[in-house]
């Protein structure tokens, strides 16, 4: 209930024990109460839970404070058909305009009917009831001791599956042992947690233009979002009880402290030291770039976009049948052409109204099921793929000075990758809640139940220190001394590069090649380009003017034949390197 109330703060929840003593039902107006539900007691009707309803909770199971005797069982069976008979009022009294409804039954017994087939009949008819009004029921099982929970004996026939919806078999449900209520309490969350799906479009019915007078309508969805803590009020806490406080806003005039009305508000722009007036409608036209559209104006190989384009993330589009139909048809051919093809389309996108417009690539993106899709958890169709303008890009220039690794560490690093890989080697981000947003969700927890506020938080990004040591701790030693062997080295190259280049000082700039040559003057040269060039046999062709001033900027003799020239300085770099 308190993870619900966080991350669907409008969704209703209700808790109906069965099997107890008493009996109780949400008043109906003719003062039955749970007459007509024997052994169901309603112990939260079906709402939007408050902070009283899980501090009652709490009370019940953790402090075990049970004055009402709730708790207490029947000595008689329950009828199962009258539980579901119960919930389908619950959910048509309280939520009869939901779209989604379900219904988790949590139990310890297999077989509640097992010596009466009509009662069977009759669960599996109020079953169909729920399914009919569109509730999903969800079946969470409790084993005792080593004996296992056989489905088969009756909630084969209450449990209906969707067979478009994915979900697991039935047989292969997961069970929790009783005793162990960590257990059962965790696989109650995994499981509420992994059926959340919940879908915000970014926009609907957007016209997706794909040829001159061939339209189709789809939806856009952000698959991957950074959630941040989002504030929808100011909570005052110097009361006795927390209180949520009202705000105002009010303009005042920094010379006096007059109140500046809405009126009195102009919007300029400041040009050449003076301010340009515009209206809200001359502002308006000028971010009009037309109605919003998706526009394909050419198609590109898919090689055609570098990995260095993606400056913003992607928005996932869908086809929607409400402004044309058959939209689906055409959106899943172009979808398979471009995949076929190995091709990507070039459209204009304008995806609201006043929204700056956008180039994108339109990419598609390969099914769940393919062995080389590697992101299970996003799914396949068309993306659209923000392209950057020239002001998005900066020229970055590579620096020649860094030292590249040596084979024997990279080999050595890539042990350790491969000790630390994830299960799979697949790396899947609802696996991690993000720690920042959970410690806040905690605080609000506690100022909402009056609890003591958590030292500190859980956070499933840390590293698991003791797994990587177990795994990767020698590698990760053998991989550190090389690395200081080769930094060593490193430094040490350099610093005799250095000195070399420090006995070849470069000409003043005044002085120019006697010659007159037009050719560069080659005095600027560095001791490894010299060498370099007497090595490769580049010495000989160069010209005596040029081999003159390599000489003069050492201060040696220029005088003589060139082949002189080239064996003087031959034998200077020979006495150098």
């Amino acid at each position: 209930m308190e993870q619900r109330i966080i991350s669907n703060p409008k969704d209703m929840m209700g808790i109906l024990l069965f099997g107890t003593q008493k009996s109780k039902f949400h008043d109906d107006g003719d003062g039955r109460g749970g007459l007509g539900y024997p052994h169901c007691y309603l112990f939260t009707d079906l709402d939007i839970p408050a902070a009283e309803d899980v501090k009652a909770l709490k009370a019940l199971v953790e402090e075990g404070e049970d004055e009402d005797e709730v708790l207490k069982p029947s000595e008689e069976r329950v009828s199962m058909s009258n539980v579901l008979f119960c919930a389908n009022q619950i959910f048509t009294t309280k939520a009869a305009n939901f779209g989604s409804r379900r219904l988790f039954i949590v139990t310890d017994n297999d077989d509640p009917h097992s010596s009466s087939k009509d009662a069977r009949q009759a669960a599996a008819v109020r079953a169909k009831d729920l399914y009919d009004l569109g509730v999903t029921i969800v079946l969470f099982p409790i084993t005792r001791g080593d004996s296992t929970f056989r489905i088969e004996k009756f909630y084969d026939n209450i449990i209906y599956q969707d067979p478009l919806a994915g979900e697991a078999n039935m047989s292969e449900v997961r069970s929790s042992k009783s005793g162990d209520g960590l257990t059962l309490l965790n696989s109650l969350i995994s499981n509420i947690n992994s059926k959340q799906t919940p879908k915000r479009s970014l926009f609907s019915n957007l016209p997706f233009e794909i040829a001159p007078g061939l339209r189709i309508s789809v939806k856009g969805y952000n698959v991957l979002h950074r959630q941040t803590p989002a504030r929808t009020c100011y909570i005052w806490l110097d009361g006795e009880k927390p209180q949520i406080a009202a705000g105002e806003t009010t303009r005042v005039a920094e010379d006096s402290a007059r109140t500046v009305e809405k009126t009195d508000i102009k919007k300029a722009y400041k040009f050449g030291g003076e301010y340009v007036y515009f209206s809200p409608e001359e502002q308006k036209k000028l971010r009009d770039f037309g109605s919003p559209v998706i526009r394909i104006i050419g198609f590109k190989p898919r090689s055609a976009i570098p990995l260095w384009a993606s400056v913003k993330k992607s928005t996932f589009i869908f086809p929607s049948e409400e402004d044309y139909v058959g939209s689906t048809r055409v959106y899943t051919a172009l979808w398979q052409k471009l995949l076929k093809d190995d091709k990507l389309g070039v459209a204009w996108c304008i995806t609201r109204a006043n929204a700056q417009p956008i180039l994108a690539a339109i990419v598609p993106s390969k099914e769940q099921a393919d062995d080389d899709c590697g992101t299970p958890y996003l799914p396949s169709g068309l993306w659209i793929y923000p392209l950057p303008f020239g002001d998005d890009l900066r020229g970055i220039k590579e620096s020649d000075g860094f030292a590249r690794s040596s084979d024997e560490l990279q080999t050595q690093m890539r042990v350790i990758v491969q000790q630390l890989q994830l299960p799979k080697a697949m790396y899947n981000p609802t696996k991690y809640p993000n720690p920042a947003l959970q410690w806040h969700y905690k605080i609000l927890q506690a100022l909402a139940l009056e609890e003591e506020v958590p030292e500190k938080a859980e956070d499933a990004t840390e590293p698991k220190y003791k797994a990587i040591s177990k795994r990767a701790g020698g590698y990760l030693e053998e991989w550190q001394e090389t690395l200081e062997r080769d930094a060593k080295n490193a430094q040490a190259t350099r610093a005799v590069k250095r000195e070399a280049e420090s006995e070849l000082p470069e000409r003043p700039a005044s002085k120019k090649a006697r010659s007159g040559s037009d050719k560069p003057s080659m005095s600027g040269l560095t001791l490894p380009q010299v060498k370099s060039a007497v090595e490769s046999g580049g010495i000989v062709k160069m010209t005596v003017a040029q081999l003159k001033d390599i000489l003069e900027a050492q201060g040696l003799s220029t005088s003589g034949r060139k082949l002189d020239l080239v064996e003087r300085v031959e034998q200077w770099v020979e006495k150098h390197s």
